[in-house]
């Protein structure tokens, strides 16, 4: 059942609770303190999607060669005052989870 069809209130604040759903997930939140509320077995559910997406990632093959060092470019330091530094890396189960 969704809490708006329950009323439920956040314990801490008083105010309704909001439900969301992330990944087959229903989850109750509080708008304005970000309290989480889970039903029964949600936890549960929760612990076992993330050890599944913390799988270690393969490690990349050295190169055979490695290219000539090359000069510095105009646009170094453009890139790295942009943030273009690091390549993005993926959101975890509980990232994405309270995004």
């Amino acid at each position: 059942m969704t809490s708006s069809l329950l009323g439920m209130v956040c314990p801490s604040c008083r105010v309704a609770l909001v439900m969301s759903e992330r990944q087959g997930i229903e989850i109750d939140y509080c708008p304005q303190c970000r309290g989480v509320w889970l039903d029964r077995g949600e936890l549960d559910k929760i612990i076992e999607r993330s050890g599944r997406d913390t799988s270690p990632a393969p490690q990349p093959q050295p190169a055979a060669f490695s290219p000539p060092p090359r000069g510095r470019d105009r646009d170094d330091d453009y890139s790295r005052s942009h943030g273009h530094r690091y390549p993005k890396r993926k959101k975890s189960f509980f990232e994405e989870l309270f995004d």
